[in-house]
């Protein structure tokens, strides 16, 4: 639900809800605005803080918002734990390793392995400033002090300070024994530097991605050179100027300091002027107005509605941006660990076989399932106005991402000719996915009762706490069952076990969609108050 003073049309109902204060907040966002089209940016700043706060208390989500919000906080404490761990136990055997060496030696010598690892994992939790700038767009607010705004708090931001959690334990292990603690604030400051630098990369990256996607080539090119730089020749080249780079910081040298100042500062010029460009142009609605010729997709007029319903979902993933990219990030995530998995022996441990062939299988659907009816939120009312509407929508979604798993399948033939995979636990893994995982995933019909909107932009942020841990269960216990089964009943008759419900699954789908589909219409008018609650 947007805020008032964002210029969203409002009822007098919807005006009458909200509480004095907030109307107050109103009226002094428009008096601090008043003076030369511009605010003050003292005021502005307060005001923005406070707005962003009753944002997220009105939303229709926030209370089964809260369950999300422990998760999120027992997953940092959890992975801040096992960093912790991690920094106190790895200096000593480094530096034996590396024959006495100091342990944050070793660790400098590596540190873009880090900087990598952290470019990757903000795809996941970060956001750019334009999402968050753009309903301001419209108030005479400058939208150059805003962006500016939102720049200084993405480097200020916690984010850049959870790697802390390793480098700090890491740090008064290895540093403070060979110099001392003004050397260990010293590395700390470098390290958190290079995490800023880092970060506004990312934001420049993710703001062209909207644009064009082939922008995610210019960071992976960067840190496969990187990578292959280190590995490939017989010794590390770049193990020798990174350490210094990072020592010089523990000296407190000015030299490193200002390098990655003055690479701050251009990033942070060139962020405000990319994002600001993104913000104007989606304001101002720029499309192309030419005619387009759409696809007729008459071979699925044979299977009547069923046939429409497969049509809307093969156009939903090559129109829906948030899907489409989703899709093709899973896909190319599935191709790489099945290419390493043909080509390496790093994975061929009997855990990670079985992740990659279960990742590899799960992949295609689970992204949109775990989701399913939240897209299609947006225009229940139209879909509920047909008897058995929603009983034919289900089952075209079941054979479309039926016939997914033929990726998968043909991908993995490779792999199974060479060995690494055995054709049982090939065709037990295709069978399960789609007899028992899919029927369970299909389950989501029943509960999710929140909108997705149909033009979300990359980095739209998803997902609850009961379809988080639906995605955990989905990819970690059917391994577990596989394990179980094979050592109770040996390989072969494990993974005809497997085969043997997988197949019942499928051969009795339409009995257990249409209990899916009776459940569904048992909580319909609940369900419909939620997609109407979060439909923007």
């Amino acid at each position: 639900m947007a805020c008032p003073v964002w210029g969203a049309p409002w009822t007098y109902t919807q005006i009458n809800m909200y509480s004095k204060e907030e109307k107050q907040t109103t009226v002094a966002t428009s008096a601090s605005t008043s003076h030369k089209g511009l605010a003050s940016g003292r005021k502005v700043g307060k005001l923005i803080k406070r707005h962003e706060k009753l944002k997220n208390k009105r939303h229709p989500m926030f209370e089964r918002n809260r369950f999300t919000k422990f998760l999120m906080y027992f997953m940092v404490a959890y992975y801040g734990a096992c960093m912790i761990m991690l920094g106190v136990s790895l200096p000593k055997p480094m530096g034996e390793i590396y024959h006495g060496v100091a342990g944050f030696h070793v660790l400098d010598g590596w540190f873009f392995v880090l900087l990598i690892a952290d470019f990757w994992l903000r795809f996941v939790i970060q956001e750019t400033p334009a999402n968050q700038v753009k309903p301001y767009s419209l108030l005479p607010i400058s939208r150059k002090y805003l962006m500016q705004r939102y720049m200084r708090k993405a480097a200020f931001t916690l984010g850049n300070l959870f790697w802390g959690f390793f480098l700090v334990p890491f740090g008064i292990m290895s540093v403070v024994p060979a110099m001392n603690w003004a050397a260990l604030l010293g590395w700390l400051l470098g390290w958190w530097l290079l995490f800023v630098l880092n970060s506004y990369f990312y934001l420049c990256i993710r703001s062209l991605c909207t644009r064009k996607l082939w922008w995610a080539l210019l960071p992976f090119c960067l840190h496969t050179a990187w990578v292959l730089l280190a590995v490939l020749p017989e010794k590390n080249v770049l193990d020798a100027p990174c350490t210094a780079f990072m020592y010089a910081f523990a000296q407190w040298h000015i030299w490193p300091i200002l390098i990655v100042l003055g690479l701050i500062i251009y990033l942070f010029r060139l962020n405000v002027k990319i994002q600001g460009s993104i913000v104007y142009d989606e304001v101002g609605q720029k499309e192309d107005a030419g005619v387009k010729k759409a696809s007729q997709m008459k071979f699925f007029n044979r299977f009547g509605i069923v046939g429409e319903y497969l049509k809307l979902e093969l156009k939903m993933r090559m129109r829906n941006r948030m899907m489409k990219v989703q899709f093709y990030t899973l896909m190319g995530c599935m191709l790489l660990f099945s290419a390493l998995l043909y080509a390496t022996e790093i994975y061929d441990g009997k855990f990670m076989t079985s992740f990659i062939c279960l990742y590899d299988y799960i992949v295609p659907g689970m992204s949109a399932l775990i989701m399913i009816m939240c897209h299609e939120g947006n225009y229940m009312d139209l879909l509920m106005s047909r008897r058995e509407s929603i009983m034919d929508l289900l089952t075209a979604k079941y054979y479309f991402n039926m016939a997914l798993l033929l990726v998968p399948f043909l991908l993995l033939i490779p792999v199974t000719v060479i060995g690494k995979i055995p054709v049982l636990m090939n065709l037990g893994y295709l069978f399960f996915v789609g007899g028992i995982l899919y029927p369970a995933m299909f389950q989501m019909a029943i509960f999710n009762k929140e909108s997705l909107q149909l033009n979300a932009k990359l980095g739209a942020k998803a997902g609850n706490g009961a379809q988080n841990i639906t995605t955990f269960a989905i990819l970690f216990l059917p391994i577990l069952i596989e394990r179980i089964c094979v050592a109770l009943l040996g390989p072969e008759w494990g993974y005809s076990l497997l085969i043997g419900l997988g197949v019942l699954g499928v051969l009795t789908h339409r009995l257990w969609l249409r209990f899916t589909y009776k459940q569904f219409m048992k909580r319909r008018y609940k369900n419909m108050e939620g997609f109407r609650a979060t439909k923007k």
